[in-house]
């Protein structure tokens, strides 16, 4: 029997999507504008005489030109360079007034005609210009029909496509990685040069070989400031202009030259034309989840933190209170002794990260006048206030591996480099990731790329340590581990930690004190035994858990704010504001109404049944009452028959209703 065959499509075919076709109105003139783009390419290549080539290129007039070409294309792009990314960086990262101007000032060149702006360098910089007095008489410099005036000639017209390329660049990179290497003790200019810079490298390197390129090929503004002096400022374009009078098989050759290096600077720079990667580099998959820890730990390195005792850090032995007044949009005042660990919790937008950066001084929207032990360092930079931030993805430096990245904040002080690196594998040992050390970010799982973001900052020796929502990216195993880790760790640091966290477990598990955040305001700073049993805020409490209404105490109950009437055992004095905190377990849920003991007493509807361990959470919402989540065994939702829109009772005790004022 003959098994037909199925022809198989080429790879482009099956990525079209069913039914695209190309429109015939669109198709047409794009080809037209493909031929009318490749046909003067196609002229010169139909125009050379091949056999002359060689005589052509190597006459002694195109040789003098080329070699200068290449002479004032390598000097423009230093000097573009030099000067282009700074402005690229100040364009990427710095808002000021007449920045819009500043830009249009950058891209000017690019769409000015060449000999215009060979008019304008001439009245700007020759002997009649602006500055051109004043650079011969102090300098005795003269540009014009000079090489250095070719040189000035090529930066003009070229510079633009380093800075608009490299600026892209820096936009796309976020700020929180130079943020975080300031908060390790770096200063601006060595964020610059050993973070900024590393990580846009693709983009640099594409922008300057575009400048290279447009310098080599620059005509109009050269020949318009700097003349056409054989050997002097007569660049390989400009032979190519007198050629085409004398000698036009020969322009045709060096056209063919100059052709083919732009081509080649095209075809290298295919694809990077942003630094999406570092170096270049395609990262590699990270694995799914933590490796094995080593042997001689345990899930938290905890064995390491009692082996590793001899790590010795200038911080050791000094102890750090925190006090800070913060102002602007967050606004609190913030005591806490040494080895005090607090969680700050509240809803999106509550100013909890704003806190953190208004401590690191990274933000205007709030001010924070800090003290650290006896020192004021309020009016200090980030990089010198001993306050060590990790942010939520941890911003691990890309280029740079495990051990390098914890060695950072070290080698930022001035620690030699073999001693940083030393006590950096040390810490990477206590953390249980000392078998990682080689390996880069993109190499890492998320816990261990979140067990060296911690060992970088402990390892930078802070006083003051920053976490924001360290462990939120992770799975729960993972989560487990390294909030093991984290708490071994804390446990003996000298300063006081400030952790971001939307987790009860973290809170509780980690912290002394729960700080209460909402709109910028503290509503509760507390420990978290407090926070759990009478939390005053409806988030908090619904994060740990609870039914939380607020509302206005009444005669015999609480008026609801969302509709309602609460029945409660404690009375209050009336018109106080209060919220009513239920635990899940407390509300019974019955088919119908019921009699007896429950006070409050609601018909409503089954909206959603979740899993939570061995119980499950019924949301149950009614239009007498706020929503409300119960908490029953699977047998008991069995029994009842419960599902989603199953109309039910529920009721709650009076003695179950607990009342915090506000």
């Amino acid at each position: 029997m003959r098994r037909s065959r199925t022809p198989v499509r080429p790879a482009a075919a099956r990525r079209r999507p069913p039914g695209a076709r190309t429109p015939v109105a669109l198709a047409v003139p794009a080809l037209v504008a493909v031929a009318f783009l490749l046909m003067p390419l196609l002229g010169i290549l139909a125009r050379t005489t091949w056999s002359d080539l060689g005589t052509h290129l190597t006459s002694p007039g195109v040789t003098e030109a080329l070699g200068l070409s290449l002479l004032v294309s390598f000097w423009a792009l230093g000097l573009s360079l030099l000067l282009g990314v700074p402005l690229a960086w100040l364009l990427a990262r710095v808002s000021f007034p007449g920045k819009a101007v500043v830009r249009s000032l950058v891209l000017l060149p690019m769409v000015l005609p060449p000999t215009v702006g060979g008019v304008a360098l001439l009245l700007g910089f020759g002997r009649r210009g602006l500055l051109g007095p004043w650079l011969e008489d102090t300098f005795g410099i003269v540009l014009p029909f000079h090489t250095s005036g070719a040189v000035v000639a090529a930066t003009f017209v070229a510079m633009p496509f380093l800075v608009i390329s490299l600026e892209g660049t820096l936009a796309g990179l976020r700020p929180g990685y130079e943020e975080t290497a300031a908060s390790l003790g770096a200063s601006p200019v060595r964020v610059f040069a050993t973070v900024t810079l590393p990580m846009v490298a693709p983009g640099l390197a594409a922008g300057a070989a575009l400048t290279w390129a447009r310098a080599l090929g620059e005509f109009g503004a050269t020949i318009t400031f700097a003349g056409n002096l054989p050997g002097t400022t007569q660049t390989l374009p400009l032979q190519v202009y007198l050629l085409l009078q004398d000698a036009p098989e020969a322009a045709t050759s060096v056209s063919l030259l100059l052709l083919v290096i732009a081509m080649a600077v095209l075809i290298c720079l295919r694809g990077r034309w942003t630094g999406a990667l570092p170096a270049g580099r395609a990262p590699r998959t990270a694995p799914a989840a933590d490796e094995p820890e080593p042997s001689g730990t345990d899930s938290g390195g905890r064995q390491y933190l009692t082996e590793r005792q001899e790590v010795a850090t200038a911080s050791q032995g000094d102890r750090w209170p925190l006090h800070a007044e913060v102002t602007g949009f967050t606004a609190l005042t913030l005591d806490a002794g040494p080895g005090t660990t607090i969680a700050v919790v509240g809803p999106n937008g509550a100013g909890k990260t704003t806190l953190l950066r208004a401590l690191l001084g990274l933000t205007p929207r709030a001010h924070a006048t800090l003290r650290l032990g006896d020192t004021d360092v309020t009016a200090l930079p980030p990089h010198r206030r001993g306050v060590a931030w990790v942010p939520q993805d941890g911003a691990l430096f890309p280029h740079l591996n495990a051990l390098s990245n914890t060695a950072y904040g070290l080698r930022a002080q001035g620690v030699p480099r073999a001693g940083a690196r030393r006590a950096a594998q040390e810490w990477l040992d206590r953390l249980g990731v000392g078998h990682l050390a080689h390996r880069r970010p993109a190499q890492l799982s998320g816990g261990q790329a979140q067990r060296v973001a911690l060992a970088r900052a402990l390892a930078a020796r802070p006083r003051l340590l920053l976490l924001d929502e360290p462990l939120a990216a992770l799975d729960q195993t993972t989560r487990a581990h390294v909030r093991h880790a984290l708490r071994g760790h804390l446990a003996g640091f000298d300063g006081v930690c400030l952790i971001v966290t939307h987790d009860p477990v973290e809170a509780v598990s980690l912290a002394d004190r729960v700080l209460v955040l909402d709109d910028g305001r503290a509503l509760q700073d507390a420990p978290p035994a407090e926070v759990t049993r009478h939390p005053r805020s409806p988030w908090v409490a619904r994060m740990l858990g609870r039914n939380a209404w607020p509302g206005t105490a009444t005669g015999d109950g609480l008026a609801l704010a969302g509709g309602g009437h609460l029945v409660v055992a404690d009375r209050l004095p009336e018109g106080a504001r209060a919220l009513a905190v239920i635990a899940p377990e407390a509300v019974s849920v019955h088919l119908d109404k019921p009699a007896g003991s429950p006070r409050n007493v609601w018909p409503g509807t089954v909206r959603e049944i979740t899993s939570a361990g061995s119980r499950l959470r019924i949301l149950i919402t009614s239009p007498h009452a706020p929503d409300l989540v119960a908490e029953i065994t699977p047998a008991a939702a069995l029994e009842l028959g419960l599902a989603d829109g199953v109309p039910v009772w529920t009721g709650i005790k009076a003695t179950e209703v607990s009342l915090v004022t506000l």
